[in-house]
This record gives C-alpha cells, sequence and structure tokens, in this order.
C-alpha cells in the first residue's frame, strides 16, 4: 500500500517562509553587527552599574531587573540602528553583492562600525563618571559645539590610549569574524524572501516604537538605576529630538485662566502692584527709598558648588579668598542653582527665568529683546557688559546677550592672554581685562552694570604656573577651586586700587553645582551653590537664611539699589518680600520641580509627578503623597513660564 505524503500545512509554509527571511545569507553581516553590538551595550552596562555599586548609587538587588529593562532598550535600538543596512543588504543587486570588491567594502565599513562600537562603550564610561547620566541633551549640546568639546575631551580624558584600545579589540574582533567576512558569499534567497525580511524588520520597529519610550526605562526611584537600564544611543537620540520640547504635550498643564490665576497669587509681594490690563505677571515694583546708583558687578563662577566652599562648611581650606568676602558681605545660605549647566545658571541670573524643559532660552530661538536685568539697568543710565573669558559663540552667549542689550567682550577681544586653554583664558586674565573694560567705562563717565562668566574651573584643570597650591595640570576639581579662588583673590586686590570700587556692588554666584549626583531625578544637595553680595561701604555683614535661588538675585540687588521698575521676573526680592511658602525651581535632564526648603514637587517628562520630603541633614528624598494644590503651584509656574517665552511675552509693554 502506497503512503500519500499529504502537502505542507499553510503554518508550517509560514514558519518556513519566516525562517527563511530572517536567516537569508545576506543578513549574516547584520546579525554579527546586531550580537556584537548588543555585547558592548551588556558589558557597558555591567561595567557601570559595578561602579555605580561601588558609590553606593545602586544594590546588588537592582540588576537583574536593571538588565532586563536594559536588554529591552538594547533590542529596540539594535533594530532601529542597523535598519539602513540590513535594507541595504537586501535591494543590492546580486552581480554587486557576489563581487570581490564589494565583499572588501563590507568588510572594511564592518570594522569601521565595530571599532565605533567598541569606542563609544569608553565613551559612555567617561560621560556616566562625569554626568551621573547615559547621554542626555548635555552630550548633543557638546556634540553641536565641536570644537571645544574635542579638544576638551582631548586634553581631559586618555583618548589617545583609549582609542588604541578599541583598535585592538577591533582588530582582534575582525579576525575572528575573518570567514563569515571575506570568506566566498552567494546571493542567496529569492526577492520574496528578501521581503519578508523587510517587512518582518519593519513591523518590529514599528511596533517598538509605537509601543516603547524612554520613560519605560524609569521603573525605579533610584534614578541612577533607570539611568543604567536605557541604551545610551537611545537616550541620546530622543534627547535630540525633544531638544524644543513643547510643555503642553509632555508635562502636565492646567486651564490657561487657573495658570494666570495661580501664578499671580504665588508672585504677589507687598511692594508690587499688578497692571490691570495685563493677565501675567507684569507688575510694577516700588522701592522704600531713594535709588543708590551704585556699580554692579556680577562675578558668575563656574562650576563653583557650595559644598567647596569654607563659609558653607567645607573643612578643605580651598576658598580662603571667597570666605573672606563672604565674612564682610551679605552671604545666602540657602541659595540653589536653578540647573546644571552654565547657559541655566546664566538665563536664571540675568532674566529671572525659570528652567523650563528642554533648551535653555539662552541657546532657543527668537529670545531677542527679552525682559531682562539689563533692561532695567539701562533704563536707569547704566552701560550693560557680558565678559567672558572664551569664545562666545559657545552655547549662543555672544548672541544672546548682543540681543538683549548688553556689550558683548569675550577672548576675541583679550589680547596677549598669559594663559589659555581651550574654554578661555585664565580667569586671572579674564579678571584683568574686566577691570580695564571698567576702568574705561569710568574714565567715560558711565554707571557699570557687567556679568563677568569664568572659565578656569573646568575639565581639563589646567592653569598658569606658579600659583600657590595648585599645579599646572592634572590637580582636578580641587585644583579647579583653588585656582578660581585665588583669581578671585587677586581681582579684589586689582579692584580696591580703583576709584570705582567704593561705589560698587560686587555679587558672587556660581552657574551651577561641580555636578549632579544621586539617587533622585533631582539630587537637591548638588542644586546648593555660594551666592554672597558685597560692597563694604554699602552693605554691613550679614547672614541670610531666606531660601534664595539665582532667579531671585537681580530682584534682590535692584531691591539694594531701591530702584522702582516695571518687571516681569519670575524671582523675588529675598530680602523684602520672601515668606515661608516660597517655591524656587529646579531642573535636571528632563524633570522639573519645585522646591520649599522642605518639599521636593517633581513634574516628569510625559506627564508624571511625585512629591518627596527632603532631609538636610542626610540629604535623602523621602516619598510622600502628592499634595495637588501644591502640583498645581508647579505646573503654572513652568506652564506659564513657557507660555510667555513661546509666545514672545517675557517683556515690558510701553506705557504712557
Amino acid at each position: 500500500m502506497t503512503r500519500q505524503i499529504s502537502p505542507p500545512s499553510v503554518l508550517s509554509r509560514a514558519r518556513v517562509a519566516f525562517g527563511s527571511a530572517l536567516f537569508d545569507e545576506r543578513l549574516r553581516l547584520w546579525w554579527l553587527l546586531g550580537a556584537l553590538y548588543l555585547g558592548v551595550s551588556t558589558l557597558t552596562r555591567v561595567v557601570l552599574a559595578g561602579v555605580a555599586m561601588a558609590q553606593g548609587q545602586a544594590h546588588l538587588s537592582n540588576l537583574p531587573a536593571m538588565m532586563a529593562v536594559g536588554l529591552l532598550f538594547d533590542l529596540v535600538t539594535t533594530l532601529n540602528l542597523f535598519a539602513l543596512f540590513a535594507l541595504y543588504l537586501v535591494l543590492v543587486p546580486g552581480r554587486i553583492y557576489d563581487s570581490r570588491a564589494h565583499r572588501w567594502l563590507l568588510a572594511g565599513m564592518f570594522s569601521l562600525v565595530v571599532f565605533g562600537l567598541i569606542y563609544l562603550g569608553a565613551v559612555e564610561y567617561f560621560f556616566f563618571d562625569e554626568f551621573n547620566s547615559r547621554f542626555n541633551l548635555i552630550a548633543v549640546e557638546y556634540l553641536i559645539a565641536s570644537q571645544e568639546v574635542f579638544v576638551n575631551i582631548w586634553q581631559s580624558y586618555p583618548v589617545a590610549r583609549v582609542m588604541l584600545a578599541s583598535f585592538a579589540l577591533t582588530a582582534l574582533a575582525v579576525w575572528l569574524m575573518r570567514k563569515p567576512l571575506f570568506g566566498e558569499r552567494t546571493s542567496a534567497g529569492s526577492w520574496r524572501t528578501r521581503l519578508a525580511t523587510l517587512a518582518i524588520l519593519a513591523a518590529v520597529i514599528g511596533l517598538a516604537q509605537k509601543t516603547l519610550n524612554v520613560t519605560a526605562s524609569r521603573y525605579s526611584e533610584n534614578r541612577v538605576v533607570n539611568e543604567l537600564a536605557m541604551n545610551g544611543v537611545y537616550a541620546f537620540f530622543n534627547a535630540a529630538l525633544n531638544s524644543e520640547l513643547d510643555y503642553g504635550t509632555f508635562y502636565l498643564s492646567l486651564p490657561d485662566e487657573e495658570a494666570d490665576e495661580r501664578l499671580r497669587k504665588l508672585m504677589r509681594t507687598r511692594h508690587s502692584t499688578y497692571f490691570p490690563e495685563t493677565d501675567h505677571i507684569e507688575r510694577h515694583v516700588v522701592a522704600d527709598g531713594p535709588p543708590q546708583h551704585l556699580n554692579v558687578v556680577v562675578l558668575l563662577e563656574e562650576s563653583l558648588g557650595a559644598e567647596f566652599v569654607g563659609a558653607y562648611g567645607d573643612r578643605r581650606g580651598l576658598t580662603p579668598a571667597l570666605d573672606r568676602v563672604a565674612e564682610k558681605g551679605m552671604l545666602f545660605t540657602r541659595a540653589y542653582a536653578t540647573g546644571t549647566r552654565t547657559v541655566r545658571g546664566m538665563e536664571a541670573v540675568t532674566a529671572s527665568f525659570p528652567p523650563v524643559p528642554g533648551e535653555s532660552i539662552v541657546k532657543r530661538p527668537h529670545n531677542e529683546g527679552m525682559f531682562n536685568w539689563s533692561t532695567v539697568m539701562a533704563q536707569n543710565g547704566y552701560d550693560p557688559t557680558f565678559i567672558y573669558g572664551g569664545f562666545g559663540t559657545f552655547d549662543n552667549m555672544n548672541y544672546f546677550f548682543r540681543s538683549n542689550g548688553y556689550r558683548v567682550v569675550d577672548r576675541l577681544d583679550m589680547d596677549k592672554p598669559h594663559f589659555a586653554n581651550i574654554w578661555g583664558v585664565s580667569d586671572e586674565d579674564l579678571f584683568r581685562n574686566a577691570v580695564q573694560v571698567f576702568d574705561e567705562q569710568h574714565g567715560r563717565g558711565e554707571k557699570i552694570f557687567s556679568v563677568v562668566m569664568s572659565t578656569s574651573n573646568h575639565k581639563p584643570f589646567t592653569f598658569p604656573p606658579g600659583v600657590p597650591g595648585v599645579p599646572e595640570e592634572g590637580g582636578g576639581r580641587e585644583a579647579g577651586i583653588r585656582y578660581a579662588d585665588y583669581a578671585i583673590g587677586r581681582f579684589f586686590e586689582m579692584a580696591k586700587a580703583k576709584p570705582w570700587f567704593d561705589d560698587t556692588l560686587f555679587v558672587i554666584v556660581a552657574d551651577h553645582g561641580a555636578r549632579v549626583y544621586g539617587r533622585e531625578d533631582i539630587p537637591i544637595r548638588t542644586y546648593e551653590i555660594p551666592l554672597v553680595l558685597y560692597s563694604p561701604k554699602h552693605i554691613r555683614p550679614l547672614r541670610v537664611e531666606s531660601l534664595a535661588s539665582q532667579i531671585d538675585v537681580a530682584p534682590t540687588v535692584l531691591g539694594i539699589l531701591n530702584f522702582s521698575y516695571d518687571s516681569t521676573f519670575f524671582g523675588i526680592d529675598v530680602l523684602r518680600d520672601s515668606h515661608p511658602d516660597r517655591l524656587i525651581p529646579l531642573n535636571h535632564n528632563r524633570d522639573i520641580g519645585l522646591f520649599d526648603g522642605r518639599n521636593l514637587i517633581e513634574i516628569g517628562f510625559r506627564k508624571t509627578s511625585a512629591q518627596y520630603v527632603y532631609d538636610p541633614v542626610t540629604h535623602g528624598q523621602t516619598p510622600v503623597a502628592i499634595d495637588p494644590e501644591r502640583i498645581k503651584d508647579a505646573i503654572a509656574i513652568f506652564q506659564e513660564a513657557f507660555e510667555l517665552y513661546h509666545e514672545r511675552r517675557y517683556s515690558i509693554a510701553k506705557r504712557n
């Protein structure tokens, strides 16, 4: 009896077709690249997790979930990263694909990509060491500002050794894969099979894009664990695509009328009156007495966290010059930066503007003619200047300040500096040039208002020779603090000999802390900065315990000067109008929040929210039930700030 063989079922044929599509011979290199990238990503995550655990920022128990979530993001990134390569391999004509020249071309390109993947793993390690984060908006900004950043990286990190090690590992990988790379190939499979391959890949990528986003990596209450679970390349492109976020799309919001009303209530003070014809915070601020037209010089100090300053409790003796100034000046003991980047400090100090998510207003388009500190000073007869030791094209600084009432003096205007690195001239050279500018202004009878931005306290931490206790290079962060303090001391030595010194109010404030570190989404301790007002003839020594932010610097100084003015500042004069319910804004990557000295109200990307109680002794943050009214207050501040900027209404209406 003859046995009949049944034809294969539809399901069986589908399984065969599916397998043939995915494992088409042409996709052999695609599979190799994908496997290699997954291996590098996994190893990078393990190394970073080891570093975090050694620093007490993560625990071994975090590892299984972290690796599982991380693998998911690695897989999705792999599919997206090499999708075009798969498309090419499937569509290239057979006669080209089978040729010897094409085989060597693919091998060469494969080797370059392998080198890039290995080198990228090392870059991720150094980035995490510096910023306690996977690639974020800082990485995007650094890539755009290529000259300063690339030279800084070369001077600060062992780039040559890392490249040599990456080259050696690449050579080893290529040798191990020599057979699939250089062996004979034939263009296997049919067009139908190849099209099925593309369809499968497109479907998987589309599904992943629709169902997965950066929020999925934030499964833990520990920020560092969430960062470790994320994929660096995925995080980089997410940051690049969302650098200018629409607030209402990604964050919790309120009806416009409610947001307006809440903000006006929060900003109401005894010394200001809202204009009846406006629905936002445009108001008139009234002084207590006759104006004092003192010169004002703001020293905006790079990365000078309060943790290094003796006047704030540090015992290492890193800042003797600043400590002497603080002893004779007005020291704000609870001052906070708004963000973690120089441009955040600039927008806060000069424009009293909250750190809305995405780019700082210093770098956003349409930032011309904004209401800022120079607006009021110019109205009172001052000639504002912005003096910067580097090239002011970096981070759009020159354009922002020139477009908002300042005369800019940068490195191009400073002849024959004694010392410079990629970030700019030394702080001594900067201050020497600043004093020369002030001398010239005083000689012309101009009133001085100047923002002076330093650069020396920054990697690669190289300094002029001969400074006591400061090595020329290799001293790291502490050497940077010592040199910045030394330069401040030299500045005041020069200034005290000038005729304009007695009638000058000096403001010393950091642009941000040294670095952000900690388990929390917004680690509050790292936002603590020094804020000192110094004018021996006009300000008595005082310790101010009121909660203060960089956005309060301009209104507070204007209050000391007794200027009456129209304002849209988000900050207040903390010497006259501080109150227990005060909220100050903070920003870290995509997260924003308000801090009242005890409670942190946090608003996250993709409309999340949380509330924590902060312990100033242990610096821990304990989750608590959300206060719905406080969350609404936080929303109102950031929502209104975004809308005022977006609608170009952060200005003062002309009045008859």
